[in-house]
This record gives structure tokens, sequence and C-alpha cells, in this order.
């Protein structure tokens, strides 16, 4: 009779505490910051991707102008830009992005010595 006391005891203490383990898990919250770091992370490498590419197509067509087109020494952009002249006598300065952005000769400024 002691044996099988004792062996009752052993079998409904290891079910309450296995029970009570179970409870003290609590995966969904595990799960939320999972997901919010992998946003966060995924926000960081977009960013930096596009700085990377904004910077990349900057340099080549910079790269290309310098070769293509004609610099012109004598004047600047409206915000100190370096300006070009393509093959056809047109003025233009290029963005952070890469872009060619044309402009007036009236619009050009004259580079301080």
């Amino acid at each position: 009779m002691k044996k099988f006391v004792f062996v009752y005891f052993v079998a409904i203490s290891f079910g309450v505490f296995s029970a009570l383990s179970v409870q003290a898990q609590d995966t969904t919250s595990a799960g939320h910051h999972i997901k919010k770091g992998a946003k966060k992370t995924e926000s960081a490498i977009s960013k930096g991707a596009k700085k990377v590419g904004n910077k990349t197509a900057e340099l080549a067509s910079k790269g290309k102008a310098g070769i293509v087109d004609k610099v012109y020494e004598e004047k600047q952009g409206p915000n100190g830009q370096t300006i070009y002249i393509n093959h056809h006598s047109k003025y233009y300065w290029i963005d952070k992005k890469g872009h060619k952005h044309f402009v007036a000769k009236s619009k050009l400024k004259d580079k301080n010595p």
C-alpha cells in the first residue's frame, strides 16, 4: 500500500509540474518579437539598398557625362552643381539619384575663382 501511495503521489506531482511548465511558455509574444525584428531588418536592408542604388546611378551618370559630354568650366548650376553640355548644346546637371536636370543658360551662375 505504501508503494502505491508513493507512485500515486509521484504521478500527480509530475502531472502538476508539467502542466505549470506548459502554461509558463508564451509562444505568441515570442512570435510577435520575431516578426517585429524581421520587419525592422527588412526596412533597414531596403533603405541601404536604395542608398547604394542611388549612389551607383549617380556615379555611373556622372562618369558617362564626363566622358561623352563636355564639362562647362566657367559656370555652375543654381546650387553649385557641375554643369555638362551635351551634343545638342543643352546644359544639364546630375542629381544624387543619377537623373539629368536640364537648365537654361540664363539660370547658370559664374564660378568664383
